[in-house]
Order: C-alpha cells, then structure tokens, then sequence
C-alpha cells in the first residue's frame, strides 16, 4: 500500500506549471548515464524549461546552432538537455564542433536533423562521447546505414505518420533506441506508444498563451470584484 503512495511538494509560487500529459508515464524510457528519461520538452524558451515537470528537454531551432544559446540553456536548466547540433542548414566540420561544445557544457545528448549526411554522423559519434540522436521524418529514411555510423537514438517526427514509422522501425531493430513525437492528444500518445516509442516528446503551449490564459484570468476576476482602493488580491 504505502508503496502506491507518491509524496508531492510543488510550493506556493511553483504550483503553476507545466505537467506532461501523464500517459507519457507509461513507455519504458531510455537510460542515459543511469537516469531514465520518458518524457521530452520541446523548447528553447528557458522559463518553461524551469517550469515543467519533463524528464528532459530537447533543444532544437531552425536557425544555425550557436554555442551561446547553447550555454544559456544548459545555464537555465535543471533536467538533462539534448541540443541540436545541426545537420539542415548547417553541415559538416561545423556541425562535429558544436557538437563537442554542446558535450563540454554538460548536455546529455546531441540532436541531428534528417539530412545529416551519414559521413558528418559519424565524425560527430566518433569526437564526443555522449548519444548522437539522428531525427527521423520519413519511411525513405536508410536506418541500417544511420546505426553503422553512430546514431545511438532515433527521433522520429514524421506527423501523423510516426506511429507507423516507429513502428517500422521497431520491428525491423527490436532493441533500438526510438524518442518519438507523440501528439496533440492523450490518444496520439498512446498509440506512439504502443508503436514502440521508449520515450515522448511533448510540445507544450507557447509563453504567449500561457500569459494570455493568465492575464484572461485576472481581467473576469476584477470584472467581478472591481477594488475599491487599489487591488488588494490577485487570484491564483
């Protein structure tokens, strides 16, 4: 019984967060560095980085990769953090060089776009010594060729087709690592799952309409109990 029991403490100021959705819970994970990860951020905004309860998160822009930004999110960040390195827009010597900046500010793992050239793949494996994470966005994708040259994760992020690409993959690499894009909904999620997926990236909602249900919040409040003398009150 008393092992069913989870103590919580969240704290006046820190219980308005992010949660994952808690269906992610139940794929099996990954363990990097003996710490088990099975849910993913998706994000670079550093204040929901500090305030979601993921396992990690996974840092990738669609902009060239910089050191700086870079730094300040492994400053910011209290849970493990994979970084994009490049691969798209930014290709070769650059990419290896980023990728073993990112290994010496402490990230626990590095994320490649899908047109990494299996040549760039493998000099990256070969310079750092933490798992090269290989995106994965279409069934063309030559999965053989990406583990002879390092890949040690995939991430799949093919829309509404990655279940059945996971799920490809999972039957032709049983015991491959697959971090996967999970969905909109509790059902997408599960069904990435049940596809095979060991780990869920979850994007969450934007600083924006975080701030907008928040500031939607106060303006009902005070239509309801306009101050007297000033606000005297402000609702959770």
């Amino acid at each position: 019984m008393a092992a069913d029991f989870i103590p919580e403490f969240q704290g006046n100021l820190r219980k308005h967060c992010l949660r994952v959705p808690e269906c992610i819970r139940r794929c099996s994970g990954i363990k990097i560095f003996g710490k088990r990860i099975k849910s993913i951020v998706f994000t670079t905004d550093v204040s929901i980085i500090r305030n979601v309860n993921a396992d990690a998160v996974i840092a990738v822009y669609p902009f060239t990769p910089q050191p700086i930004i870079t730094q300040a999110i492994m400053l910011a960040a209290d849970i493990p953090v994979f970084c994009g390195v490049g691969g798209g827009i930014t290709q070769g010597k650059r990419v290896v060089n980023i990728a073993h900046h990112a290994e010496h500010q402490g990230a626990m793992g590095v994320v490649v776009n899908a047109p990494t050239s299996n040549e760039t793949l493998a000099a990256v494996a070969e310079e750092i010594d933490i798992p090269v994470i290989v995106t994965v966005v279409s069934e063309q994708e030559d999965i053989a060729a990406r583990l002879r040259a390092g890949a040690s994760i995939f991430n799949v992020s093919a829309s509404a087709k990655t279940p059945m690409l996971v799920r490809r993959i999972r039957e032709e690499f049983p015991e491959v690592a697959i971090i996967a894009t999970g969905g909109p909904t509790d059902e997408s999620i599960l069904a990435t799952i049940e596809a095979g997926a060991n780990a869920i990236t979850w994007t969450p909602p934007t600083n924006g309409e975080q701030t907008r249900i928040i500031m939607n919040k106060y303006r009902a409040y005070w239509a309801e109990h306009p101050p007297v003398n000033g606000p005297d009150q402000v609702p959770d």
